[in-house]
């Protein structure tokens, strides 16, 4: 069962000029020390940055009628595992509210200049 689904797609240049305008500012208020780490040791590092944004505002979107009010940026992090494949990690608040009957699934895509992700948060059909 669907419980909640969010989207967002967001231009890299506008994460890129934040990161240059404001620096470790922005990227300490948005970013958990595990997303600064990956993304800052990329190549393409703005497009990573933005990745992990756009990802965060899909699952806020997603979790915005079912979690508690009241969580910030990085009660939400971005990673990937191994196979590349994205991942979603909550922290705090957040924690609590996925267990062992739900789950966040999460794709992203790119382009030269766009970022999109798809949140999804369903409850598991027991076996």
């Amino acid at each position: 069962m669907i419980l909640g689904i969010g989207i967002d797609i967001i231009e890299i240049n506008r994460i890129q000029k934040s990161i240059e305008k404001y620096g470790n500012a922005f990227i300490n208020k948005i970013f958990t020390k595990n997303e600064i780490e990956y993304c800052s040791n990329k190549a393409a590092k703005y497009q990573h940055f933005a990745a992990r944004f756009a990802g965060k505002e899909a699952v806020a979107k997603a979790l915005s009628s079912l979690a508690p009010n009241g969580f910030n940026w990085k009660d939400i992090e971005i990673y990937n595992l191994d196979n590349g494949l994205p991942q979603v990690k909550l922290f705090n608040k957040l924690s609590t509210f996925i267990d062992s009957s739900k789950s966040i699934m999460i794709s992203m895509s790119h382009s030269e200049e766009y970022v999109s992700c798809f949140a999804i948060i369903f409850r598991k059909i027991p076996n």
